[in-house]
């Protein structure tokens, strides 16, 4: 099982960071949620690699991928596109996207058909979400971090437990924490382009408006049991654009159902790889 590096850049931009795991098999990706990054979802590569080709992306802004200026879910969506047809011409690839990576990935099926073979949302709606109000409490708790100040990583953690007190939240943000330099020299960032993304959470949370047009490919539907993200009322919106989708609901899981459930979340994802 081999780690490939990141493909040639894309012209006229910078290619996202990008490492795949596994050698034959089918392409797939996995698009990360809101300030996470690819290798959120390491362990779940590694599982699949035996039988699959596994890219993590790095989104636009967030881990090693380049910053912007603005962000919208229909330019990181032909971004992402124009990034696979680069690492796989010609290839067509199953989608995974968690969250905000959800909404990425259903957009990339949507624009660009002939690229997805089918399509994995996992616990997100078309639509406003509104239980992504949460995310701007971690804002504030990160921007009230003194990079300049801040001697240590543990110092940051205290902080940032003022405002988060889950520990595996404060882990999961904290993650973005990066030290450049060293002695006096040091200094201390945050990996994820923060002021952007902070001030545009409303349009994060948002979905984009007018005929999106529909995608006919197998869709499977993700959801926590126990999360807000996905309710009864997204339903319609999402067999509008989605005919064949099917819905699964993971007992024993929130929002982060890769991370609640990780091996029942694998064990879904191979079954629907290898469905005809």
């Amino acid at each position: 099982m081999s780690a490939a590096p990141a493909a040639a850049p894309i012209p006229g931009a910078a290619p996202l960071a990008s490492t795949t795991y596994g050698d034959a098999g089918p392409h797939v990706v996995l698009l990360h949620g809101l300030f996470g990054q690819g290798r959120n979802f390491t362990g779940v590569a590694k599982a699949l690699a035996a039988g699959a080709r596994v890219t993590l992306l790095d989104l636009p802004d967030h881990g090693r991928s380049p910053w912007t200026d603005d962000v919208s879910y229909l330019g990181v969506a032909d971004r992402v596109a124009a990034q696979l047809r680069t690492e796989a011409p010609g290839e067509a690839w199953t989608v995974v996207g968690h969250s905000m990576g959800g909404k990425v990935a259903m957009l990339v099926a949507l624009r660009h058909p002939d690229l997805v073979d089918r399509l994995c949302v996992v616990d997100i709606a078309p639509g406003t979400s509104s239980a992504v109000s949460g995310f701007g409490t971690y804002v504030e708790a990160m921007r009230a971090v003194d990079l300049a100040a801040l001697p240590d990583r543990a110092t940051a953690d205290r902080v940032v437990a003022e405002r988060v007190p889950d520990r595996t939240i404060r882990g999961f943000l904290l993650q973005n924490l990066r030290r450049d330099g060293t002695g006096e020299q040091a200094r201390w960032r945050w990996q994820m382009n923060l002021d952007l993304l902070g001030d545009r959470l409303p349009d994060l949370a948002g979905w984009p408006e007018g005929d999106l047009g529909t995608y006919g490919g197998p869709v499977l539907w993700l959801a926590g049991n126990d999360s807000p993200y996905v309710t009864p009322e997204a339903a319609p919106a999402m067999r509008a654009l989605f005919p064949r989708v099917r819905l699964v609901r993971i007992k024993g899981a929130g929002h982060w159902v890769h991370a609640d459930q990780p091996e029942v979340f694998v064990a879904t994802l191979r079954g629907f790889l290898a469905a005809t």
